[in-house]
């Protein structure tokens, strides 16, 4: 007989990469994992997974069954789910990407409150700024912020978001401040690494246009950006949920010039075809209201 734990193991295997990784993922033993996988191929009569020291890989068997296990494995969950919000409560796990400054300084804080309401709820946050693919790394939803560039993923605004040109007092006081796109282009740049040469984009009347000052520091990390301005490095353009404390507390300072950065958004997004939970709904529902629009971290909002 087939075990369901078996095949949400097997799921949470190739998912993870890893026997270690999926252990960890579903808080159990290397050694339960690999017997879980092990009962699953004899009642399956095949191997669904090549081992080898560095790395695992699925066989031909493994990756026939992956699509059904991944669709059985989700029914589960949330058939289980389901019957706990028939009683009025949100449970089952859940798994949420989400990049490393955005959790660390609003994600995180926003969400502590509802996870401790809702204390059947469990959810594993993955904090990491590469763009993970939601489906296939196995993620219920990604948070993110800027544009939406995968057009498998359905999403969700949970609030607008402004990028703001910044630098230090001094480093302002040394180079002089830029008024316009043209003059910006003579300044030395922090730059987001992730957005690779488009980083510094700006709406004009005929669409956007790309503007490249010359490289101080690229790094693909909002918190080292933001230091490295306020140590007077260059120029960063951050996201207002990064430079608001910063420039609220007087160590960095907002440059307008004559065109205005392009607007973004903070966002949830869940892959395209999934139909989404109630309680996942209720994140970010509850992210919404917590964020608030104009969001609390706008150095706008008094």
């Amino acid at each position: 007989m087939i075990k369901t734990e078996g095949i949400s193991t097997f799921v949470a295997v190739v998912e993870s990469g890893s026997i270690s990784a999926a252990a960890r993922r579903l808080r159990l033993s290397k050694s339960v994992v690999s017997e879980r996988l092990v009962e699953l191929e004899k009642s399956l009569g095949g191997r669904l997974l090549h081992r080898t020291t560095r790395k695992l890989t699925l066989t031909e068997d493994g990756l026939a069954f992956l699509d059904r296990a991944r669709r059985i494995a989700r029914e589960i969950e949330e058939a289980a789910a389901d019957m706990a919000e028939r009683r009025g409560t949100l449970a089952g796990p859940l798994r949420i990407a989400a990049p490393v400054t955005f959790g660390r300084m609003h994600l995180g804080p926003a969400l502590y409150p509802f996870l401790a309401q809702h204390p059947d709820i469990e959810l594993t946050l993955d904090m990491d700024d590469r763009r993970v693919d939601a489906a296939a790394d196995g993620y219920d939803a990604v948070v993110r912020h800027g544009p939406i560039a995968d057009s498998r993923l359905v999403a969700w605004k949970l609030a607008p978001s402004r990028r703001l040109l910044t630098a230090s007092p001094d480093y302002l006081a040394a180079h002089g401040v830029p008024k316009t796109l043209h003059e910006l282009e003579a300044h030395r740049g922090i730059f987001y690494t992730n957005r690779g040469a488009a980083d510094w984009r700006f709406r004009i009347a005929t669409g956007a246009v790309i503007v490249r000052a010359d490289l101080a520091l690229g790094v693909n990390n909002g918190d080292i950006m933001r230091d490295a301005a306020v140590a007077g490095l260059g120029i960063a353009l951050l996201p207002a949920f990064i430079a608001g404390p910063s420039i609220r507390d007087g160590v960095l300072q907002e440059i307008e010039v004559d065109h205005k950065p392009e607007q973004e958004v903070i966002y949830m997004a869940h892959p395209e075809g999934r139909n989404p939970s109630t309680k996942l709904r209720a994140i970010a529902d509850h992210l919404r209201r917590a964020f608030g629009n104009p969001p609390y971290w706008d150095p706008s909002v008094p």
